[in-house]
């Protein structure tokens, strides 16, 4: 077994600016840069599409992501290096208990959320549809490495050096929160908040692989691979 790492990598610095960007992340970038988009489309006296602006935002908070945790991400990189096998063993077996859990929540929050739609997999289907190739970019490459920075990376790497079990819950709550609290919020429907339990399995797998392999490039392999596999089954 993969030796864990008990201590955070991360900077001071790193810790002050994530925390910033992690909060505009999860609570402010969702409702505000549509429109800041529409703003600029107004300028430009255009209406930039759908899945441009999703370029343009993902590409912008991946290039944040990267100013301000390059240090950390150099870091984990070298672990990567020293640990391969095991983190591809790790990520591998994660994926297995990944598809094997997710039924079963499958199952049950759809009688929790009285057969309710995941709007964000709804979204990504019709992206797919319509921009196959940067719906692919997004969601295989951009969203798996900023998720996992800020999610696993900041949050359970640095509340785990107090708690693990703090850790474990506070990172899949809020990974869960992240994937389903606009929604609830533009549909005006609580009983959206229910579809967070869909994404507590894999925001504990996500972690484990992180705090077993000690690197946080398997758990970017994994939620890669996890959400290749989800967009192949939408084809």
């Amino acid at each position: 077994m993969a030796k864990r790492a008990t201590v955070s990598e991360m900077t001071t610095g790193e810790k002050r600016a994530g925390l910033i960007f992690f909060a505009l992340y999860l609570l402010v970038l969702p409702l505000l840069s549509p429109k800041l988009f529409a703003f600029v489309g107004r300028l430009l006296d255009t209406q930039i599409p759908l899945m441009v602006q999703n370029a343009i935002y993902y590409y912008a908070v991946f290039a944040v992501t990267l100013v301000i945790f390059h240090r950390y991400v150099g870091k984990t990189s070298a672990v990567f290096a020293e640990r391969l096998g095991p983190s591809c063993r790790t990520a591998l077996l994660g994926l297995v208990a990944l598809y094997g859990l997710n039924e079963l929540v499958y199952r049950v929050t759809r009688v929790l959320a009285d057969n309710r739609t995941n709007l964000n997999d709804s979204a990504i289907s019709a992206h797919l549809r319509d921009a196959p190739r940067v719906t692919l970019l997004i969601v295989v490459i951009l969203a798996p490495f900023v998720e996992e920075v800020l999610f696993r990376g900041l949050v359970f790497g640095n509340l785990r050096e107090k708690s693990r079990p703090v850790a474990y819950a506070v990172s899949c709550l809020l990974f869960a929160l992240l994937h389903v609290w606009q929604f609830a919020l533009v549909r005006q429907d609580a009983a959206y908040f229910w579809l967070m339990v869909q994404y507590l399995v894999p925001g504990l797998v996500l972690a484990w692989a992180y705090d077993r392999s000690g690197t946080l490039w398997t758990s970017v392999m994994l939620h890669a691979a996890a959400n290749a596999l989800s967009m192949w089954a939408m084809k």
